[in-house]
Parts: structure tokens; sequence; C-alpha cells
């Protein structure tokens, strides 16, 4: 039994190409020697007769009438083949078992010619190596794990520095006058609860930030926004319950226009960017839905522990600098991938290494992967090792998850689809190229006969 599941149409020239096969195989095609011999006794034989072979080899002969060629349909075909020689066969059976090896063979160096497109040689493997361990480098040495102290928050030196630059950009006596002023101030930013109609638990100077999505830098362009709009305000609170409601007592703080919402928004997130318990990380706020787990010696939920690592400075520009490392392996890969190729004579058009599309550039998202993987790798070790969750780098933890994904998807999905399309393509244009010739050799035949039709 084939190893193929052939359709009806496939079956179909199965068939007649076993019974051309078989009627190509009862032809008698003489050897050039045979050939000789003959041409040697048809002049014997003129000899014989009175005629010099020499002479009559010379004479032009008389233009005879076409012969008439009827080309016959498929479904003329399929019936004499089928009257010959059957139904069932496989288009194995049409070949030897040396031609069968050697047209596995040349399917698997096609395989191979697609396979070395996308693999990785030495030098690839060594951007990437050292992308990760520079990322991971500056995540251990730079950013560090931030700690609160008399002079604020500290952790390291690349860390101190970009919350340095933040004080300075925003001073902290503009940002309080701002802060007071009618612009910045918003529906949701409720401190606790006496204000409220729904009880919010866990609503206090220390974490309202973290509970109202309008203060997530992401959500709260939507869900702030829509709350200024509304007079509202939308809170997952620390034991995971989503709350949306109507602040009464903030009515004066909303806007009609949703430009003029937007800009609210935007004003309010500068207020808060430098204070003690600043902006949450993006996203940050959806942790608290996490309502499970048993994790450490105190039992914590994933939630209670973001909870405890926002307090603990967790904030969002630590989340700029835990960035840092990420960017740095971006920057690396990308550019070491674009030096290499124009070096390989590639244009520099095409070795601008901006998007993913492994069509355009073969490698270019694996190295990412590999380079993304490493610094993630590294950045567990951190954490094992210092058993601080605020040690976790965020920002490359969502790198990895993304490189992640699109590996993932490359290697079951995207790979064996457009390996196949390689594969396939290459053999259509051989096919292409013989049916060309097939064409080409029958017109030649033909320009003996009148051809018919049916």
């Amino acid at each position: 039994m084939s190893r193929y599941k052939y359709s009806e149409s496939e079956k179909q020239i199965n068939m007649v190409l076993k019974h051309q096969d078989e009627l190509l195989s009862d032809i008698h095609f003489p050897t050039a020697a045979e050939n000789e011999a003959t041409e040697q006794k048809v002049d014997e034989l003129f000899s014989k007769l009175g005629y010099d072979p020499k002479g009559l080899k010379k004479l032009v002969p008389e233009m005879q009438p076409k012969k008439i060629m009827i080309k016959p349909t498929w479904a003329e075909l399929c019936a004499e083949a089928e009257q010959h020689v059957g139904s069932d066969w496989d288009l194995e059976s049409l070949f030897t078992e040396e031609e069968l090896r050697s047209n596995e063979l040349a399917v698997h160096k096609l395989n191979e010619e697609f396979n070395e497109l996308y693999r990785l040689d030495a030098i690839d493997v060594s951007i990437s190596a050292f992308a990760g361990l520079v990322g991971a480098a500056v995540d251990i040495l730079l950013v560090g794990i931030p700690q609160k102290t008399p002079d604020g928050l500290k952790a390291g030196i690349l860390s101190d520095y970009i919350r340095d630059y933040f004080d300075r950009k925003f001073p902290e006596e503009e940002m309080k006058k701002l802060a007071n002023s009618k612009v910045s101030k918003v529906p949701y930013d409720a401190q606790d609860n006496r204000h409220t109609t729904i009880h919010v638990e866990g609503l206090s100077a220390y974490y309202h930030r973290l509970l109202q999505l309008g203060h997530d830098p992401i959500l709260g362009l939507v869900f702030g926004v829509a709350d200024i709009l509304t007079g509202r305000m939308t809170t997952i609170d620390k034991k995971g319950n989503i709350v949306s409601q109507v602040m009464e007592n903030y009515a004066d703080r909303t806007e009609s226009d949703i430009f003029a919402a937007l800009a609210k928004q935007i004003i309010h997130f500068k207020t808060d960017v430098i204070t003690s318990m600043g902006l949450p990380v993006p996203l940050m706020s959806l942790f608290n839905l996490l309502q499970f787990g048993s994790i450490g010696e105190e039992e914590q939920t994933i939630a209670e522990i973001v909870q405890g690592m926002y307090y603990q400075g967790y904030d969002f520009i630590h989340f700029c600098s835990m960035s840092v490392p990420a960017m740095l392996v971006e920057v690396i890969v990308r550019l070491g991938y674009a030096v290499k190729r124009i070096k390989e004579g590639h244009p520099i058009k095409d070795s601008i290494p901006v998007s993913l599309n492994r069509e355009k550039h073969p490698k270019l998202a694996t190295m990412l992967f590999i380079a993304h993987a490493g610094a993630t790798a590294a950045n567990a070790g951190k954490v094992y090792f210092t058993k601080n969750p605020v040690a976790i780098n965020y920002p490359q933890w969502i790198a990895f998850a993304k490189y992640s994904y699109c590996q993932l998807r490359w290697t079951l999905v995207k790979k064996p689809a457009l390996k196949d399309a390689y594969v396939s393509g290459r053999i259509n244009e051989e096919l292409d190229a013989v049916m060309a010739e097939a064409e080409q050799t029958f017109d030649k035949f033909a320009e003996e006969y009148t051809v018919i039709f049916h």
C-alpha cells in the first residue's frame, strides 16, 4: 500500500503515466552501432540494385502531404489507460528503487538548502550571546534592586541616575503646584474610602495608584480618560474585585471633551511620576486579579507579592531603568546583524534590521530570541539568589515572552509551511522547465503533421 493518499485527479494522472510508461518501454530504440549496421545494409542493397548510395542521398524527396495526428482528450487517455493497466497505481511504481532513492536525496538536499537559509553560524550565535551577556551585566550591576533609604529610593548606579533625571526633569515644587491646580485634578484620584459609595479594599495613600486603573501608564489612557469623562473611579482592589463607581464629591473634576480629558490624564501622570508612591509599572494593576498561589514562608498570593513589590519601590521610574538592558540587547543584536549582512554583500537597504519578517531577515528573530533568553535566564538567577521578587526585570521577561511566542509559532507553524512552499517551488521550477522542453519537442515533431484536437 502506498504511503501517500492520492486525490481522484492524481489517481488519473498516475494511471495515464503508467500506461504511457509501458508503451514507451515496448518501443525499441536502436543503438548507434545498430543504426550504423542498418545504414551499411541499405547501402549494400542499393549497390546491388545498381544505384549509387551517395548519389541517392543528394536527391531531394518529393513533398508529401502532411499526415494527420488526432490528439485525444484527457477523458480518452484515461479510458485507454484504465483498459490496459487498470486504475489503482501509485506514482512510486513508475520509478526504480535507485530512482526513488535519488528523488529522496534531491528533496533532502532542497530541505537542507532551506534550513541553511535560517541556520545560525558561529558569528550569529556570538552576537546573540554577547548581547545577552551585556543585558545581564547591566541588569545585575547597574540596575540593581530598589530599596528605601533615608535619602529616598536607591538601587543600582543606572537606576539612581534615571531617578535623578526624572527628579530634575519634574521638579518637586513645580509638580506640587501643578497637582493642586484644577487642570490636573481627576475624579478617580481618591486616596481612601471617605468619598466612595462602594468600599474599595486596600484603598489608601500608599496603594491607591496601584488599585486605580487610571494611574496605570497604559490602561490609564483608556480607563483614566473614560473616568474623567464620566466622573467615575475604576479600581481592582487588593482582593481582586473590580469596582467602577461614580465619584459625586469629585464631580467638578470631569471633562466633556475627549481631547481635554486626554490632556488632563497626561498632566496627572506628570504630577504623580516622581511621588514617593509613584505611577505603577504598566499593567501592574491587573496583577491584583491573581488571587492565588502560596509563595514563600508567608504563603502569599501573586497579588500580594506584587503589592509588596510596589510598596518597595517597583514603580514606573524603575520600569524605565529595567528597560535599558532589554533595549541594549535589541540594539546590539540588530546592529551586529546589520553589519554582518552588509559585509556579506547584501545591500544596505536590505540589511536594515527593522522588520522581523523571516523572508527578508531569515535569522534576526532567532538571534533576538537567543539573546533575550540568555538575559532572562540571568535575571531568573538574580531573583533566585536574592530571594527578592523586586529583582524581577519586568521588561526583559515581556521581551522574552514575546520572542518565545514568535519562535514557537515559527517552529511549529510557519517554518514547516514555508519549507514546503520552498521545496515545492523549486520542484515546480524544474517541472516547468521539463514541460517547456516537452512542448518544444512536440512542436518540432508536429511540424510534419496536421494536428486535430478533440
